[in-house]
């Protein structure tokens, strides 16, 4: 064992990495429909999973992704985030926040634990159980080219730029 791999509990699954295949899934959508991994194929895709709609860096998040969104649509890449919120919820964030991208609702955790985008954090000094603040790119066939966990909301853009050469 590794002094990498002794920092992941027994149960956790591995991060993923660039080059892996992303994990499939199909959630609900807010506004309607239905949105899956197979759905996405055929162009790049940009998902962020964020724990809850309407909190502070939640809402910096979305909306710096807003903000930026243009960079991304121009090379064709759709973008996804994904909380444990209830249907509702993600329709109130994005009327509030004028989000021009699709939301979906994980309200198991099962795509983000698919992801490795829910697991064990340390809130305040304390470690809990909670989704781990994420974004990966998916290339059209559906394999990751960028993988980012733990990101930090105010680079996030700036990153991502960089790492996919927009």
């Amino acid at each position: 064992m590794t002094a990498d791999d002794s920092a992941q509990p027994a149960s956790a699954p591995a991060p993923l990495q660039v080059g892996d295949a992303a994990p499939d899934f199909d959630l609900p959508l807010a506004g309607g429909g239905r949105v899956s991994l197979e759905s996405l194929r055929g162009a790049p895709a940009l998902i962020w999973f964020y724990p809850q709609a309407n909190t502070t860096l939640c809402t910096r998040e979305a909306c710096d992704l807003r903000d930026n969104a243009s960079i991304f649509e121009a090379q064709g890449y759709r973008i996804l985030g994904i909380s444990p919120d209830p249907l509702p919820e993600l329709e109130r964030f994005i009327a509030e926040q004028s989000l021009p991208y699709d939301l979906a609702s994980d309200e198991s955790r099962e795509t983000m634990r698919a992801y490795g985008a829910f697991g064990e954090k340390n809130m305040y000094g304390k470690i809990v159980q909670g989704v781990i603040r994420s974004t990966f790119a998916i290339d059209e066939g559906g394999v990751l080219t960028y993988v980012k966990y733990r990101v930090g909301t105010p680079k996030q853009i700036a990153q991502l730029q960089a790492k996919l050469g927009l």
